[in-house]
């Protein structure tokens, strides 16, 4: 199982989904490797059951590239197998035909040597690719790239190329989960050692922009934009299945290149058992939970601005941040005291027993980040609280009509919500009830192992003999195998 600096190592919503698929599959040995370009954390955050056989954290890092760099000026080598394969990769950039043969041919040399594009002019390659490159009819056209552009785009590119250097344990199956780090070491394995793949759309990788990104120039960004998009192309296309959580992830697979015959939807899950129905809290303050990072990233911002209004309207209410981890605190602070809201919002680490995380609230208001999936509005729902969500995402179909939905950067409408159901308080118990019940009914975790001990079974055994297949319409989309199409992961689903 590959992640982006993830489980084991890190507490959070699609660690603890990851957490759930190990231990719920117990028939089957994992090695966890999580890619990070940070400093990798020394031991797991979570206790690890006895099916698994490593943990392991990997720094992308600078120091080791620079050692790599060292070693090869010295041996004087000018590196035409690595500079032809960049030319690739950068062109395609600009002409998607080529960029996953560029970035094949840099993940079989970086089986040669630490790292592919030593002494390769990777900005000089840029910018001509740039310059002379025409994008699609339907695409806009390609920002100016200075040449200053393409010394940061190219230290940036370089850096995330670092991840194709990172070796994988022997293994039947890797198993990718999100981001396009763990994905770029995950198609090195593949095209290295031929090892089939599984690709799980956790988040929408391509239109996201990070925080720390906004200070680059746009051409700088168009750049990550397109190296993005194209990582996750070429991850559809070598996958031999991918697993999106919803059908907001299945649309946006679809969108940017994959198979229709390749994706089998499975939606997440929670464990009813980890988060029971329990009683508002008594009389007192009324209170919200939000469960989120805290970060730059989160969905904190338009909280803060609608809890603005909140506190205002229904004087004395609380706001629990849940799970805001030790890396954001000073950033959520700061953001609580430019609001002046003081002491009426309390931040909590994430709770070790996940019964602690909703229990505090009335309301549970579910403001995600722009890729953030769907885990903590699964988990509020099971908790039956009555949830207001904000429309991003596969927030909508998750929560059906078991809540209240409220459009996207309107402060406002989200205030009005949460004080209109804080004040009416059988409604709010209704709303609970029908999220508990549509999250037992469509989001627990014994299907979510289920169909992924199906999955990994499917991508690992040999083909079905035609005898034992199950022949279904063909408006059912398929996993690998040619025809007969077989779905022998659906056997049981009504059960």
């Amino acid at each position: 199982m590959l992640t982006g600096g993830g489980y084991p190592f890190r507490r959070d919503a699609l660690s603890g989904w990851c957490r759930t698929l190990v231990e719920g599959l117990r028939r089957f040995r994992f090695d966890l490797l999580t890619v990070t370009d940070r400093e990798p954390p020394v031991l797991p955050a979570y206790p690890l059951p006895f099916n698994v056989t490593s943990a392991d954290a990997l720094q992308i890092g600078r120091a080791q590239i620079g050692r790599a760099l060292g070693r090869e000026r010295r041996r004087g080598n000018s590196n035409e197998t690595g500079r032809g394969a960049a030319h690739l990769l950068c062109r395609g950039l600009v002409e998607q035909s080529r960029f996953a043969i560029g970035l094949r041919g840099l993940a079989e040399l970086a089986t040669e040597r630490p790292d592919p594009l030593t002494n390769v002019p990777l900005a000089d390659l840029l910018a001509d690719a740039w310059r002379d490159g025409s994008p699609s009819d339907d695409e806009p056209p390609l920002p100016r790239l200075s040449t200053r552009d393409a010394r940061t785009a190219a230290t940036l590119l370089k850096h995330a190329l670092g991840a194709l250097a990172v070796p994988l344990p022997k293994s039947d199956l890797v198993h990718c989960i999100g981001g396009t780090t763990p994905l770029l070491t995950a198609l090195a394995g593949r095209w290295q050692s031929g090892i089939p793949l599984l690709l799980t759309e956790a988040r929408a990788p391509v239109a996201r922009q990070r925080p720390a990104e906004e200070r680059l120039s746009p051409a700088v960004r168009a750049v990550l934009r397109r190296f993005r998009a194209a990582v996750a192309r070429t991850g559809y296309a070598e996958a031999g299945l991918i697993a999106p959580l919803s059908a907001y992830h299945h649309g946006w697979a679809l969108r940017h290149g994959a198979a229709a015959a390749r994706l089998v939807q499975v939606p997440a899950g929670v464990d009813p058992s980890e988060y029971p129905v329990t009683a508002e809290p008594g009389a007192g303050h009324p209170a919200v939970v939000w469960a989120g990072s805290g970060g730059p990233d989160s969905g904190l911002t338009q909280l803060l601005a609608a809890f603005e209004q909140v506190a205002a309207a229904q004087p004395g209410t609380v706001l629990h941040l849940v799970g805001v981890t030790p890396a954001h605190e000073d950033h959520c602070a700061e953001q609580i005291e430019r609001t002046g809201l003081g002491r009426a919002v309390r931040l909590h680490p994430l709770p070790a027993d996940p019964r602690d995380r909703y229990t505090v609230g009335h309301v549970v208001a579910h403001v995600p980040g722009p890729a953030d999936p769907p885990y903590r509005l699964i988990e509020a729902m099971m908790s039956g609280r009555a949830v207001v969500g904000v429309d991003v995402g596969p927030a909508a179909e998750t929560l059906g009509d078991a809540g209240v939905l409220v459009q996207p950067d309107d402060p406002a409408e989200l205030a009005i919500a949460i004080v209109d159901l804080l004040r009416a308080p059988t409604r709010r118990r209704q709303l609970g009830d029908a999220a508990r019940r549509r999250a037992l009914t469509h989001f627990t975790t014994d299907r979510v192992v289920r169909v992924y001990g199906a999955l990994y079974a499917d991508l690992t055994g040999p083909p079905p003999a035609p005898a034992s297949a199950f022949e279904l319409a063909l408006t059912i989309p398929a996993p690998r195998t040619s025809p007969p199409a077989t779905l022998r992961w659906l056997i049981r689903e009504d059960r």
